[in-house]
């Protein structure tokens, strides 16, 4: 069978050095063949990794969906941007892989099934988490009652203090004007997963939450308006040379890796390049001087029809990165936890089984190997093997739940009730 023509809309972080990276490493499922994205630089590096024609590269997004120029098209772009991009590509006849979050509207979502179920082209969303070996083999630990009946979750996404700075900060998700709020950006996953978990749909959903420390006020006396020149440089523990220069440094990388490679399209990349990014781009502003308004944490609490219970704390102040998940049960107790490298099986009155998570399956990459299972499963999905964990009718449940989060929070923690 020949492989699957690719087009991608968006050569980010996701679009391109992620998702393109993946299927280019698999030529005899995939063949990359078109790419969009208004940066010219990034443009041009990508389609020369791809081996594009120039003629297959596009800078305008108008220009690119005249007319389907491949199988399957995939859209990385900036939230807002997903359902009408995703709308004018299911008319084309495109299969389509989209990026999380779909929107941060409720009748988007309504349109967007609606469109599919005219023109029948294939959905599947990134919830990359359900694709990763440690959270799948929690599910299957959980399907087959190996701690009882499901009674909780208790959910701690550790966003990290550099993170938070790097995405909601100083990133492109800093402003919640221009993009989905970060309970939906950054937690989607982690919703989606308790839906999933859960295996019910939610009732209700309270929140609270706000920003706390990313505020002019808290500045440091005298700190500059960006970190190269200011006297805090080797002090602030948000300082862009310590989180980006330093780690470069130490890993010495020669390609395009996040999170430098939000910094700048430089390939091979260079510490100069980087540098000078940091010297002229919003990576290199200090925390305390930005115009962001997104919240650095928040706590939600759902009810799920089936009588499980869910907590979800989405916290930007920890030093680690990655989520602990803790499942409660009549019989026992589950615990995933990411940073440590495991996965316990607690069985009230019997013994406690540890399950490395590394020994889990193919854990490289981001999202703990979700990203080339994502990829993996997207071939059987397009192939008519599998339906696919992800798909829009399924995925569409975790973004009702963080609609209704940040609607309790800007309410002061109102109780939301759903469907």
């Amino acid at each position: 069978m020949r492989p699957f023509t690719v087009a991608i809309l968006g050569c980010g972080n996701r679009g391109a050095q992620t998702y393109g990276v993946l299927m280019q490493a698999r030529p005899s499922e995939f063949q990359i063949v078109a790419l969009c994205d208004g940066n010219a630089e990034r443009l041009k590096v990508f389609g020369e990794r791809f081996s594009v024609p120039e003629q297959n590269r596009f800078a305008h997004e108008d220009e690119f969906l005249e007319s389907k120029r491949a199988d399957l098209l995939v859209i990385a772009t900036m939230d807002r941007d997903h359902v009408r991009e995703c709308l004018r590509a299911l008319a084309l006849g495109y299969d389509i892989l989209l990026e999380k979050p779909i929107t941060d509207s409720k009748e988007e979502c309504e349109a967007l099934l609606a469109a599919q179920k005219k023109y029948g082209g294939k959905v599947l969303v990134c919830h990359v988490l359900r694709y990763a070996p440690a959270f799948k083999k929690a599910a299957e630990l959980i399907k087959a009652g190996k701690i009882g009946d499901l009674v909780a979750i208790q959910a701690l996404e550790q966003v990290a203090y550099w993170h938070v700075a790097h995405s909601y900060v100083r990133g492109n998700w800093h402003s919640r004007e221009q993009t989905a709020p970060m309970i939906l950006a950054k937690c989607c996953h982690d919703l989606d997963l308790l839906q999933w978990y859960a295996g019910s749909r939610a009732v209700s959903v309270s929140s609270v939450g706000d920003l706390r420390h990313f505020r002019a006020e808290n500045a440091p006396a005298g700190a500059a308006e960006r970190c190269l020149s200011c006297k805090y440089v080797d002090a602030c523990p948000y300082s862009a040379k310590k989180i980006y220069l330093e780690d470069f440094k130490k890993k010495g990388c020669p390609a395009q890796e996040w999170p430098f490679s939000q910094i700048t399209s430089a390939y091979p990349m260079s510490e100069d390049d980087l540098t000078k990014a940091l010297s002229e781009g919003p990576y290199g502003r200090c925390v305390y001087h930005m115009d962001n308004d997104v919240v650095d944490h928040q706590l939600v609490q759902i009810s799920f029809a089936n009588g499980v219970k869910a907590t979800l704390t989405m916290m930007g102040f920890t030093a680690d990165i990655g989520r602990i998940m803790r499942f409660f049960g009549t019989a026992g107790e589950l615990v995933l936890d990411e940073a440590a490298d495991s996965l316990a099986l607690k069985v009230f009155g019997g013994e406690t089984t540890v399950y490395p998570i590394s020994a889990l399956g193919e854990t490289d990459g981001a999202h703990g190997g979700g990203d080339n299972g994502l990829v993996s499963d997207l071939y059987d999905v397009l192939t008519g093997k599998d339906k696919g964990e992800t798909s829009l009718e399924a995925s569409v449940e975790s973004h009702l739940m963080a609609y209704a989060a940040e609607e309790s929070r800007l309410r002061g923690g109102e109780n939301i009730l759903l469907h």
